[in-house]
């Protein structure tokens, strides 16, 4: 393992999200979170007005889109289409959504990037975090951010260690990255492409494409046959 597996072309396709330039000139993820909530005004005055409408103060939702009444919208944000905010979502801001992505009820969103067609939708919170297209986080669980201490946060590659120079970092969710139920994602964890998370873990640090995570001690290979 290591950190030149979790660069942001090993992660993510990006054709499958509006905020492709926002990773331009980056070489890891966790790079574009000082700039979410710029990007996502200066996109969003681009964006056609046949397709979406501009909601408040810096919040563009697409036509298609639906949202519950109950839910909550804070700016700078971008709901594309075809994506789905549910009862009491809380959307603090900073967040782009993708098209057909799911925000569930009572799920939280802080500075994020979400792919198109990500899941989370039940419980969840998402903050300081990148998700990658199809990723799912089951019921319940969440993204811890900010470490106990208030430390900057250090990415954890096998021996190999990262700074970011960053307080607070969530996860990055490669492609079709699976989180099982009521897991806690550590600050600065990384999970790799079409990789699985059990139900109720704790992770920390980063984990290979293709694995099942178990615990820290069983992180398997995937079968694929």
């Amino acid at each position: 393992m290591s950190m030149q597996d979790y660069r942001i072309e090993n992660m993510y396709d990006l054709s499958q999200t509006i905020a492709a330039d926002l990773f331009a000139g980056k070489e890891y993820p966790w790079e574009v979170l000082g700039d979410i909530s710029d990007f996502i005004v200066k996109l969003g005055n681009t964006l056609p007005a046949d397709r979406f409408e501009k909601r408040g103060e810096n919040v563009w939702v697409a036509k298609s889109a639906k949202i519950f009444d109950s839910a909550y919208i804070g700016g700078p944000c971008i709901i594309d289409e075809e994506a789905e905010i549910r009862q009491c979502a809380f959307i603090r801001g900073s967040a782009i959504v993708g098209k057909k992505a799911v925000v569930g009820n009572s799920t939280e969103l802080k500075n994020v990037v979400l792919f198109d067609l990500v899941q989370v939708p039940h419980y969840n919170y998402v903050g300081d975090s990148v998700l990658g297209v199809h990723a799912h986080m089951g019921a319940g669980s969440i993204t811890s951010n900010v470490k106990a201490d208030n430390k900057e946060v250090v990415i954890h590659a096998g021996e190999e260690n990262m700074e970011t120079g960053r307080r607070k970092i969530g996860a990055m969710l490669g492609d079709y990255a699976d989180i099982g139920c009521n897991s806690v994602l550590n600050p600065g964890t990384v999970i790799g492409r079409h990789t699985n998370v059990y139900p109720v873990s704790m992770v920390r640090g980063c984990v290979p494409a293709f694995h099942i995570y178990k615990d820290k001690d069983h992180v398997v290979e995937k079968r694929m046959d």
